[in-house]
């Protein structure tokens, strides 16, 4: 379908002059040099895009700490995170029209050592953040040649969440490439469960149906387990079971399938992971000790 989004129809976008409140946005937007699909999908609802355009404006165009290009660079990493190549093709572009060196472009290992080392908090943030403790901000912080000033931290840390959740918006609204942007490195994000494009009709076909076998394979052993513990435990209900298995259930759809390291990935995503296995892991479950939590209040 033609349009930004593949569940939106076209004719529902709006088209610069429909909504008085959208027509200033999308003006400034044009002279920022373009207008991408992002806030094409917006722009159905122009208060949000309004407070998310200064947001995102601020963020990246206004006075701070760091550098233009180090914080279009900084959002690469946390797109890479979630495997979102529509953001991180868009930033590469925004990354080498701002002075980027376009040698950083080539993956992490030829970026900076300052920035190489945010890449442990940023997958802590995007995976499991309850993880992060004091200990994290003070490797940072501490006084050397690659150390992080408190007030370039706290931008850098602000930018890494925030493409975190984009990333969750491009996903959700199934937001398509720019007609400007390389088809062929595809800036659709992989399926966390197979290596169809979202766009494609035939989702089942090729490898996707294998994976979705593997993983039912995988919960069915799970399953498995669970009822083998049951009749190791005493005064378990049935109502608790059923809890149990729900559980299994949902976890085994929000953890990445083994297909996520597949060499075929998109070489703009692959080059700017580190540990790319790293991924989602339950809080907390039943039973075991909670992990400790980082409180900020």
């Amino acid at each position: 379908a033609r349009g930004p989004s593949t569940f939106i129809p076209l004719g529902e976008i709006p088209q610069g002059g429909g909504e008085s409140s959208l027509h200033p946005l999308l003006e400034a937007f044009v002279s920022a040099g373009r207008v991408d699909h992002v806030a094409m999908v917006m722009g159905l609802h122009p208060q949000y895009l309004s407070s998310f355009w200064k947001t995102q404006y601020l963020l990246l165009r206004m006075d701070g700490p760091l550098p233009y290009h180090k914080r279009h660079y900084i959002a690469i990493m946390a797109a890479a995170r979630h495997r979102c190549s529509y953001l991180v093709g868009l930033h590469m572009g925004e990354f080498l029209q701002v002075g980027g060196n376009p040698a950083w472009l080539q993956g992490l290992h030829c970026a900076p050592q300052k920035l190489r080392n945010l890449n442990e908090i940023n997958k802590l943030l995007a995976h499991r953040p309850w993880l992060i403790t004091k200990e994290h901000i003070e490797a940072l912080l501490k006084p050397g040649e690659d150390s992080w000033s408190l007030a370039e931290l706290v931008q850098a840390l602000v930018l890494l969440t925030h493409y975190h959740s984009l990333a969750s918006f491009v996903f959700g609204c199934g937001i398509k490439p720019e007609g400007d942007q390389d088809v062929e490195n595809s800036c659709w994000a992989p399926s966390p469960h197979s290596d169809s494009s979202p766009a494609s009709d035939d989702t089942m076909g090729g490898s996707g149906g294998t994976d979705a076998m593997q993983e039912l394979e995988v919960l069915m052993e799970r399953m498995k387990l669970l009822q083998e513990h049951q009749l190791e435990e005493e005064g378990v209900t049935q109502e608790e079971m059923a809890t149990r298995f729900e559980l299994e259930k949902t976890e085994s759809l929000l953890v990445p399938s083994s297909d996520i390291l597949d060499p075929s990935l998109q070489s703009n995503i692959r080059c700017f992971l580190e540990d790319p296995e790293f991924g989602y892991k339950d809080f907390t479950r039943r039973g075991e000790q909670a992990p400790p939590t980082f409180r900020a209040q």
